[in-house]
């Protein structure tokens, strides 16, 4: 171990590096006590660390760390779509990051139903026992398959380092799991989506439509190309990995022309449905509906196609608001639409549980792109870490 400037320590044993800086203890941390809160939850049930009840079933889990968790990983099936389907190359030094991230938020959206499972240690039931009229069983099994084909995927770079004489045989069997890595995340994405058709006498009903379906699987592909701006924009700031600028744009432009016909389908569907009035009748939901409207659509939408698209920061500010207007559209689908005010708020257990699987993902992100060549052509180094030493690539 070996000490760079006095905040950080860049560890290395048997050839696996990692650096210590002050942010990663906290995110350590924050991971530790979320392990320990759901040791609780598995140990004692949902009473101890959570506000859910009968009347208020889908909390902070379900529609954060699910509903949000699955949407926002969906920039590596957005990217491998461009990328082998419509063979946009230019799109391809992001490829790989973009897959890592859905990997990694795939993995944490299948923790996250795990912990909403009343009786967990049933976990393998819906393996065995064929639910084919339950839409959460067809959700269930894709987002399975998904996470094992982005698993699979994710080999080709692993045994660039780890079992090399497999190597070839991934490469192989790349273009069918690509092909299969296509179909299922549009399956689930607009699953989930009809998995709210059925709750119209519960919903408010600027939220429900016949088009729900295709709504989810529509903003999982825009709010996928601009997951993938933020964490080439993160990455460019911690490793100093840059990509043009010009190939971000083009790929957030991509989004933000499904994002428009989004936008003009769901003011077609009010308008058709009479539900105009709603829009401003001034209550809580109909707030919260044009906020959800202008932050995450209409506003990244004027950003995405002005001059001020032409620099990163304004290619940082769309991705922001788009995801945030995502995130907000997930939360609002579950909380503002469905449940009264005030009869559920998520307990400080349940924040802390989703911020802890936040800070795994970043964990291990920071881990795998500094011992596998994920982003760029070599293993990544911090940037704070390279003014230290002048280290810039590991090969």
């Amino acid at each position: 171990m070996k000490r760079i400037k006095k905040q950080y320590k860049h560890v290395d044993i048997l050839g696996w590096k990692f650096t210590i800086t002050p942010m990663r203890f906290v995110l350590t941390a924050i991971a530790l006590l979320s392990f320990a809160v759901m040791l609780v939850r598995f140990i004692t049930g949902y009473s101890l660390v959570t506000n859910l009840t009968d009347e208020s079933p889908w909390g902070l889990w379900i529609a954060f760390d699910v509903m949000t968790g699955v949407a926002l990983a969906g920039g590596g099936y957005s990217t491998a779509l461009l990328v082998h389907s419509f063979e946009y190359k230019k799109y391809k030094a992001v490829a790989r990051g973009a897959l890592l991230t859905s990997l990694f938020g795939y993995i944490l959206v299948m923790v996250g139903l795990f912990l909403d499972i009343g009786q967990w240690f049933n976990f393998w039931r819906p393996f065995v026992s064929w639910g084919y009229s339950s839409v959460l069983f067809e959700v269930f099994w894709c987002i399975s398959i998904y996470t094992t084909i982005l698993s699979l995927e994710f080999a080709e770079v692993v045994t660039e380092r780890i079992g090399k004489n497999v190597h070839r045989f991934i490469l192989k069997a790349l273009p069918v799991l690509i092909i299969i890595g296509l179909i299922f995340p549009m399956m689930h994405q607009s699953s989930l989506g009809g998995l709210f058709l059925i709750a119209k006498s519960k919903m408010y009903p600027l939220w429900w439509s016949e088009f729900l379906p295709l709504y989810f699987l529509m903003s999982s592909f825009f709010v996928g190309s601009a997951m993938v701006c933020i964490e080439t924009e993160l990455a460019r700031r911690a490793y100093r990995h840059e990509i043009p600028t010009k190939v971000l744009k083009n790929l957030t432009r991509v989004g933000a022309r499904i994002m428009a016909a989004y936008l003009a389908l769901k003011l077609f569907d009010i308008i058709a449905q009479g539900q105009v009035g709603l829009l401003f009748a001034g209550n809580m939901q109909s707030n919260m509906f044009l906020l959800e409207l202008f932050l995450g659509i209409i506003i990244p939408l004027g950003i995405i196609f002005s001059p001020y698209a032409k620099t990163r920061n304004g290619l940082l500010t769309y991705s922001l608001l788009v995801a945030g207007g995502v995130v907000l559209n997930r939360m609002n689908m579950v909380f503002t639409s469905m449940y009264t005010s005030g009869s559920y708020f998520p307990s400080i257990w349940e924040f802390i549980v989703s911020a802890g699987l936040i800070s795994v993902g970043c964990l291990l992100y920071c881990f795998i792109v500094e011992n596998f060549v994920v982003i760029g052509e070599s293993y990544a180094v911090p940037a704070k870490v390279q003014d230290a030493t002048g280290e810039h690539s590991v090969h």
